[in-house]
């Protein structure tokens, strides 16, 4: 099987849209003809089944065809945020092994100089020019035909010790993921358009979005940076009947003043995903938009989706519902085993969404998956009818503004300043985004540097999501006898940090 040949193999007709970015559109004859193209230009420059290619494109046409490209041609899709720099792109490229990569041309430079870095090539795609480079490589006809449990993504992600790790989504998993999606969840037809604001480098918005729309023969409208207001007349005037986005989205739409102007009657369907949604706002956003929302659960090394509020079922807000089919879940304490309902642990799954396993990681996949159940590092509840709950996080992670922002790897950066001892990156309430990242920093003895310089130095080298807005200056931080830092005894300054506070 292949991933590519599961989600474009429907009988549909050449002409339909499939995607569409502003008035410019693509048919399902010319995804499949250019992807055709794309493979064989990665053929060409030596990319064989197995091998792996980076993609660095913003929601855009381009993102499909090299997507569903180097799918065909039986290699390895390795997603990468446009917004990454250079030593995050070369670090990539560097641990997945892939000596080619697709780039936008706005990122171009921060992408070249990442793969050089590792001795890639990466191929700047020009919306302008992109045809014409297609047009030049000979299609390759045939999709190169995979094992399921081949892999098919590698989604990198992390916890919050260690440098970032590829989880390897396979074909197979990928695949029933997205029609599993597509057909008990989301209820899709060829009739549906489908909002594309979701990231598709991330697992949430390739599977619900890309994947599970191209599948059923619909059309994926996208929006390559996430806006309010350009949300709101997407919405209309493309005719949008699902809306797919994470809470902040939802906060932004609801409280937008021209959202009285647009003419969102199409609208069938919403659903969330990536953060809990504040049942607050759920229940606002139905009221004004007159769509029901829908939460679901998942992570990237659950291809993503493993839980969701099933149409047709009694919905609880506020919980991430029951898991889908073919998937377990399970909460279970210290010890793995299975907490009475209503008491909290740590949730675990199984089923044919898991990842494979962590590239090139062993022991990291060892201390993930044991037994066959994958270990999330969220702590849930799961209640007498079987619906699940978030309670907190175990790991550290924070989510700002629905991106994932991985303190340890911050604190690596920040360590990489000559003054700075000692430092650790938490996430802080912040009333739009969430979570926002904040960082308590210890000097060297003697030394010298501003919060605000600190702050700066990491966002040279960072996405411009991941830097600390918040930084301040102390003596120590807490620890605990062995000496290891306790993170929840940091509490932030009171007032506003006027030399690191602020952006």
């Amino acid at each position: 099987m292949n991933l590519a040949s599961s989600v474009l193999g429907g009988a549909w007709s050449a002409d339909r849209v499939a995607l569409r970015l502003g008035d410019d559109t693509i048919s399902y004859d010319r995804l499949n003809r250019d992807s055709a193209r794309v493979a064989g230009l990665i053929a060409a420059r030596g990319v064989k089944a197995g091998d792996r290619v980076g993609i660095m494109l913003a929601n855009t046409p381009e993102f499909a065809l090299a997507y569903y490209g180097v799918l065909r041609a039986g290699a390895v899709v390795v997603p990468m945020n446009p917004l990454l720099k250079a030593r995050e792109v070369g670090y990539y490229l560097d641990d997945s092994e892939a000596r080619l990569m697709f780039a936008a041309q706005a990122f171009a430079a921060e992408a070249q100089a990442g793969a050089e870095r590792a001795g890639a090539h990466a191929v700047v795609v020009d919306p302008g020019t992109f045809g014409e480079l297609l047009a030049a490589a000979e299609p390759a006809e045939e999709v190169v035909e995979r094992d399921g449990d081949d892999t098919a993504v590698i989604l990198y992600t992390s916890g919050t010790t260690g440098q970032p790790k590829g989880a390897e989504l396979t074909h197979e998993g990928l695949g029933r993921n997205a029609e599993i999606t597509r057909t008990d969840l989301l209820g899709l037809t060829d009739d549906d358009v489908v909002f594309g604001g979701l990231p598709l480098f991330h697992a949430f918005g390739q599977t619900c979005t890309l994947n599970t729309t191209l599948a059923a023969g619909a059309c994926l409208t996208l929006l390559p940076r996430f806006d309010p207001g350009r949300a709101l007349r997407i919405l209309d005037e493309h005719h949008v009947t699902v809306f797919a986005g994470v809470p902040t989205m939802y906060s932004a739409l609801l409280h937008h003043p021209d959202r009285g102007d647009h003419d969102l009657s199409r609208l069938r369907l919403s659903f969330s995903g990536g953060a809990a949604l504040p049942v607050e706002v759920l229940r606002s956003f139905e009221a004004a938009f007159g769509c029901i929302v829908l939460e679901g659960y998942g992570l990237s090394e659950t291809s993503p989706v493993a839980s969701f509020n099933h149409p047709g079922r009694e919905r609880k807000p506020g919980s991430i519902g029951t898991p889908i089919r073919g998937v377990q879940m399970r909460v279970v304490d210290d010890a793995g085993d299975e907490v009475a309902p209503g008491g909290t642990g740590e949730i675990a799954i199984r089923g044919h969404n898991v990842m494979k396993s962590y590239w090139r990681r062993p022991d990291a996949t060892a201390a993930a998956i044991r037994d066959g159940w994958f270990h999330t590092g969220d702590i849930g509840r799961v209640d007498e009818d079987g619906y699940f709950a978030i309670v907190d996080r175990k790991k550290d992670l924070i989510i700002r503004g629905g991106y994932n922002v991985y303190p340890r790897e911050i604190e690596e950066v920040m360590h990489e300043h000559p003054a700075v001892a000692e430092v650790a990156v938490i996430g802080l309430p912040h009333p739009e985004l969430g979570e926002e990242v904040g960082a308590a920093v210890a000097l060297k003895p003697g030394a010298a540097a501003t919060a605000a310089e600190l702050r700066d130095h990491v966002k040279r080298q960072v996405a411009a999501y991941k830097y600390p807005r918040k930084v301040w200056i102390v003596d120590a931080l807490p620890k605990n006898a062995t000496g290891k830092i306790l993170k929840r005894e940091i509490k932030p300054p009171a007032d506003d940090n006027p030399d690191g506070g602020k952006p």
